[in-house]
């Protein structure tokens, strides 16, 4: 009677996540090229943003009614906050939709 062991790396899940470049090796380096994002309160030298003024909320709102990530608005951390929190109360008070 053979009794079978299991000698290395020979199942699909070590092929499939071995060492190595991974399925996203060459990529990342393809998302670092473009132009540097600035933060548009910070250049306005704006320090308060009004929950009621819905037209500049609107900027950094999606189609769909989510909040755009600083990632891709271009904001600072400080202003992020001050505008997630802007957009909150907005949507609290009913002067902006929760979705679209």
């Amino acid at each position: 009677m053979k009794v079978k062991t299991k000698v290395g790396g020979s199942s699909p899940k070590a092929k499939k996540f071995g060492k190595g470049k991974g399925r996203l090796g060459d990529k990342k380096r393809l998302h670092t090229i473009g132009r540097k994002r600035f933060c548009r309160l910070c250049v306005d030298k704006a320090n308060a943003v009004d929950y009621k003024d819905t037209k500049r909320l609107e900027a950094f709102i999606t189609e769909r009614g989510k909040m755009l990530s600083s990632r891709l608005s271009g904001n600072c951390a400080k202003h992020q906050r001050i505008i997630a929190e802007a957009i909150t109360k907005a949507r609290f008070v009913s002067l902006m939709p929760y979705t679209r």
